[in-house]
């Protein structure tokens, strides 16, 4: 997200820096809900039990995940003695996906998403924003606080960095709305 004015006030830097983190937040939200087309992203984080059943490691700390077509992801595992740890693990995780060994990696086709389906991801990816929208609120609302307290009696500072401050949440609550539209787009793509 850029800003088109200098910020100067260690308290609008401070506040841009948290609307940033709430921002990677909504991202990361965003990011792991499921379009109908293969992306690493699906599966990466999903813990698999190896070694000895007592080591959980992520998908991607245990193979390389890449995708074949639009519909298909494939996991090379570093170490092929596990790979039925990998299957487990992926089936395990109950995301609705149905992974098969095919020689020495593990292949995954992701199913089309019903129509019903996409409108209720298009709700939850709805729900995820207004949650973000309210972290941003939060901030702002934490923000403003900071201000009086910090400039009491000096009117003008005040009325600046309000503005300063405002200015940041108007272009990020934007930039939420974009998030949200470009997010509904990839769900409703066939």
């Amino acid at each position: 997200l850029k800003y088109s004015f200098q910020i100067m006030d260690p308290l609008a830097t401070d506040t841009k820096q948290k609307i940033n983190k709430v921002l990677e937040v909504i991202k990361g939200d965003l990011s792991t809900m499921r379009t109908g087309r293969a992306t690493p992203l699906l599966v990466e984080n999903i813990v698999i039990s190896a070694y000895g059943g007592s080591t959980k490691l992520k998908v991607v700390e245990l193979a390389t995940i890449g995708v074949t077509d639009a519909h298909t992801l494939v996991l090379t595992p570093f170490d092929p003695s596990i790979i039925q740890e990998i299957q487990k693990g992926i089936e395990m995780a109950n995301v609705g996906f149905n992974p098969v060994i095919d020689g020495g990696i593990v292949r995954i086709n992701i199913p089309q998403l019903s129509q019903e389906r996409r409108e209720e991801l298009i709700k939850a990816m709805k729900h995820k924003l207004e949650n973000g929208k309210i972290m941003v609120r939060q901030v702002r609302h934490d923000a403003m606080e900071e201000i009086k307290k910090e400039y009491d009696g000096r009117e003008d500072d005040i009325k600046r960095l309000e503005k300063e401050v405002q200015k940041i949440i108007d272009d990020t609550m934007e930039h939420i709305e974009d998030l949200g539209k470009q997010k509904e787009k990839e769900l409703l793509q066939i």
